[in-house]
Order: structure tokens, then C-alpha cells, then sequence
């Protein structure tokens, strides 16, 4: 138990000095785990992860993996910039890594072929904690790369059990049957209330029936807790659920970032195996982008998305380490690894600017033909712009109608948009930090907009850029946090309320409504 305290006070140290820095907290957590790796022993602590770290750091996937179900939509998996890229990506990556890895690694071809296939996968941790942390795991680029990395977890599935040399038993078609599973699954769900019974009701279908469950019939845990998410995807209290478990699988993933960290130490060789692998990641999101937009995605999606698919794979140590050829190459992979997670995740937290500081560069890779991510430019007699239409933007649209107004709104989940469409709203599809929808849209009729999307950074470049072009009429915005108000007034919104304090005070006018009408009476 000492070990776990001690583990987890480097987490919280390096997580806070690397977050004042502006990076993300989980660059924090690995860099502790190499401190733990390296100087651990010192203080009479073991130099590898604990029983309860490894536990908390499976329940933290597992958890991670079945909140990412919950906001997936099943046929978004099988489109086809999302198989053949996957797929496609995956054959080249072999190509390239494989005889890389022969030449200057190993004489032998198969644990070559091995660290190849571990090098074409990319982390699926990684690149939903950074979605997730930027609220874009519903936006069609996050869409798009969680469809893809679901696609590789398959393909990474396939390979192990052919060089492991097994196949799943006859018990591993049960898999077929869970669809028959959605109506009992939706019951419970609207049978637990919003109390500490949904959070457990969570744990129970991610870690007990997804994750136990699917191990038992001879199937990877982390597949059926993405299965048993995806089943509930379409249910309405599927963002609940998400949210309650939110705080702790944030806990539990602590416990993953550091057993990367501390995976091992590299000898010199493993140190030039992981720098060399380094200097060529970005190989690895360019190929993205090439296929993505080979694929008919504008510039911009196809940049967004590699750049999230941009780390090399913790799934990849799960491949090698169940091939024992491989055994050799574990540390090497898990500091390379460690090192990609390094430097894809401040890349990815400013994913959205450098794209701006390059597209001029990138725009002409798009393809010359209607892309499936295209965004609209005429918003019609519409007075008021409303972007994000989720539970505060939707209030807002529906009480702009009563008013007599004429609203818009946008969203940047294609889904999202289409169902409010087929409610009969005027809704569509865009992204307010798309600057290619801000070059063409027409503002002329719009009076006043409405920013009720949860990003920050969302907020703010919406707002600084609607000032940009001049647009003079007043700019409302909504806050989640107190520190946001004043950052979010300065890029030039009118008018800027924190979302539970103007949920208080309409409270309050409903209670003084209600006593006035008493006293009436």
C-alpha cells in the first residue's frame, strides 16, 4: 500500500507542474511514472507497477472504452473512410515499419513483422482522453477517429489470436446475440435513478457483463465493454451515464498513464529504438491525413483526426507481449510509446491553431468533389445564430421561437444536428472552429448569437471571429466555469453568465411568480 501512496503523490506533483506549463495533466502522470522507474528503489519502492495500480489502471480502460460505446452510433464504424483508412493505414505501416525494423534492429523477419504491426496501431487512450477533454468525441473528426481506432483494436484482436495461435472458442459467438440484450439494458437504465445507482450501474455493465463477461465466452475485456456502451448509445439517458462515471474513470486511467511510465527503462539501445521512432511519428499522421483525404474529407477533418491518431499504441504492448518473439522489444515499444504520448498530447491540445497556421499548406491535398464533413453557407432568413444545440442550446432555440425569432442552430455533431432536423428544428451541421465555415458563411441577416457550446476554445473563436468580420450585433454566451467569464467577454461576447448561477436566479423568479400568484389568489 505504501507503494500506491507513493505513486500516486508523484502523480499529483508532476500532474500539477506540467499543467502550469500548459500541458496536459497526463504528460505529468508518465513523466512520474519514469521518476518512479528510475528513483523508486532508492526509497525502497519496487520499480514496477503494483497489483492495485495495474487493477485500478484496467478498470480505468475499461471504464474509458464503454463511455466511448455510449456516444458512438453503430453504422459511423463501418463507413468507409473509417474501414479503409484503418485497414489501409495498417497494411502501409507494416510496410514501412517491418523492414525499418529489420534493417536496423534485428536480423529476424518475424519479431520484425511483430514490432511492425505493433507500430501501426494508434492509442486509443490517448486519443479519446484528448477528445474527451476538449468535448470533441461527438464532433465528426472525433467521430471519425474513434471509428477507426475501434477498427484497429479489432485488427490488433485478429493478429494476437493468429500468432498466439488461438482462436476464441464456440462460446465467442454469444457476440451475436447481445443486440437481443438493448431492450433488457434499456429497462435497468430507466429503472435506476440519478443518484450513486447509476454510477454502479455503470461499473456493472463496463467491468462485470462488457468487461468479466466477454473474458469468460473468450473474448477481450476491452472489446465487450465498448460493446455493451454502443448498445446504449441510443438510449436518452446515454450522456447521464457517461457523466456519473466521468470523475471516476479520470481516477482509475491515473493508474494506466503511470504503469506506461513505468513499463521499464532503456537500455542504450532501446533509447535509440525510441528516439528513432520519435523522428518518425509524424509518418504516421501524415499517412492519416493522405488517406483521409484520398477519402473525400475536407482538409481540415482529415488534419484534426490524424493529428488525434498521432501516438503510438498501448494495445500495440498487449500484441507484443502476448507474441514471445517479441518479449525483447517491450521496454524499447514502451518508451517509444511514452515518448509519442509526449509529444502528441501538447500537439493535440493546440490541434485547432496550428491547423489555421497551415492551411494554406494543407488545402490543396482536398479533393475537388462534395466531401461528406462539407458545412452549409447560406443559413437562410435566419435571425439568430444558436451554436451548440445540446440541453442549454436547445432551451435557448425553443424560447427564441416563442419570442417570435427566427433561429438557426449548429452543431458540430453531424448526428446531433440531423436528429434535432427530424424534429422539425431548423438545425445543421457546422463547426464554430471550422474558419473554412466562417470564410463562407453569410452573416448579413443575423441580428444576435447565442454561444452555448460546453468548449472554451469553441467560445472563443467563435467570438473573436464573428468580431473579425465585423459582425456588431450582440454576442451571448454561457459559462461553465467562473475563470471563463472574463476570457470569454474579452474575445468579444456582450453578455457572458455562468450557467448554474442563471439556473438559480430563474429558480428564484418562479418561486417569486409562484408567491405573487398565491398572494392573487
Amino acid at each position: 500500500m505504501v507503494f500506491e501512496v507513493f505513486a500516486v503523490s508523484a502523480a499529483f506533483i508532476f500532474g500539477i507542474a506540467v499543467r502550469k506549463v500548459g500541458l496536459p495533466p497526463l504528460v505529468g502522470f508518465l513523466v512520474a511514472g519514469f521518476f518512479i522507474n528510475a528513483l523508486g528503489p532508492n526509497f525502497g519502492m519496487p520499480s514496477s507497477t503494483g497489483p492495485i495500480l495495474d487493477y485500478l489502471a484496467k478498470l480505468g480502460v475499461l471504464m474509458l472504452l464503454f463511455t466511448i460505446g455510449l456516444k458512438l452510433k453503430l453504422k459511423q464504424i463501418g463507413e468507409p473512410h473509417v474501414v479503409g483508412g484503418a485497414l489501409l493505414h495498417f497494411a502501409i505501416s507494416i510496410a514501412i515499419f517491418t523492414p525499418l525494423t529489420r534493417l536496423v534492429f534485428t536480423n529476424d523477419w518475424m519479431i520484425a513483422l511483430v514490432v511492425g504491426i505493433a507500430l501501426s496501431f494508434s492509442s486509443t487512450v490517448l486519443a479519446a482522453k484528448m477528445l474527451e477533454a476538449k468535448r470533441e468525441l461527438g464532433i465528426f473528426h472525433g467521430r471519425t477517429s474513434i471509428g477507426i481506432l475501434i477498427a484497429q483494436d479489432i485488427i490488433a484482436l485478429v493478429v494476437l489470436a493468429i500468432f498466439a495461435g488461438k482462436t476464441p472458442g464456440p462460446w465467442a459467438l454469444l457476440i451475436l446475440a447481445t443486440p437481443l440484450l438493448r431492450p433488457v439494458l434499456f429497462k435497468i437504465l430507466d429503472f435506476v435513478g440519478h443518484d450513486e445507482v447509476l454510477v454502479l450501474t455503470g461499473m456493472l455493465l463496463s467491468l462485470v457483463i462488457g468487461g468479466v463477461g466477454f473474458e469468460l465466452i473468450g473474448l477481450k475485456g476491452e472489446i465487450g465493454a465498448l460493446v455493451m456502451g454502443l448498445l446504449l448509445s441510443t438510449h436518452p439517458r446515454a450522456s447521464e451515464l457517461s457523466e456519473s462515471l466521468w470523475s471516476l474513470k479520470e481516477v482509475f486511467l491515473i493508474g494506466f498513464f503511470l504503469s506506461i511510465g513505468m513499463s521499464g527503462l532503456p537500455d542504450w539501445d532501446a533509447l535509440v529504438f525510441a528516439v528513432v521512432l520519435g523522428v518518425l511519428l509524424p509518418l504516421k499522421g501524415v499517412l492519416f491525413f493522405l488517406l483521409l483525404v484520398a477519402f473525400r474529407l475536407r482538409a481540415r477533418t482529415a488534419f484534426l483526426s490524424a493529428l488525434s491518431l498521432t501516438a503510438y499504441s498501448e494495445f500495440g504492448l498487449i500484441v507484443a507481449a502476448g507474441i514471445p518473439a517479441a518479449e525483447s522489444f517491450l521496454v524499447p515499444l514502451a518508451i517509444a510509446v511514452s515518448i509519442s504520448f509526449v509529444i502528441a498530447a501538447p500537439l493535440n491540445r493546440f490541434a485547432h491553431p496550428l491547423f489555421e497556421r497551415i492551411e494554406a499548406k494543407l488545402q490543396p491535398f482536398e479533393r475537388q468533389t462534395r466531401h461528406p464533413d462539407e458545412q452549409p453557407k447560406d443559413l437562410g432568413d435566419a435571425n439568430v445564430l444558436v451554436f451548440g444545440m445540446g440541453r442549454t442550446g436547445s432551451a435557448a432555440y425553443e424560447s427564441l421561437v416563442a419570442e417570435g425569432k427566427r433561429p438557426v442552430g449548429l452543431d458540430a455533431d453531424t448526428y446531433k444536428a440531423q436528429a434535432h432536423a427530424d424534429a422539425g428544428r431548423n438545425v445543421i451541421f457546422a463547426d464554430a472552429e471550422d474558419s473554412i465555415f466562417w470564410n463562407n458563411v453569410k452573416l448579413d441577416r443575423i441580428e444576435a448569437v447565442v454561444l452555448a457550446m460546453d468548449d472554451i476554445e469553441a467560445k472563443l473563436i467563435a467570438a473573436r471571429t464573428l468580431r473579425a468580420q465585423g459582425f456588431a450585433g450582440p454576442v451571448v454566451s454561457h459559462a461553465l466555469y467562473a475563470d471563463h467569464v472574463d476570457r470569454i467577454t474579452e474575445a468579444g461576447a456582450d453578455q457572458t453568465y455562468l450557467t448554474m448561477q442563471e439556473a438559480g436566479r430563474s429558480l428564484a423568479a418562479h418561486a417569486v411568480e409562484a408567491m405573487h400568484q398565491q398572494g392573487a389568489d
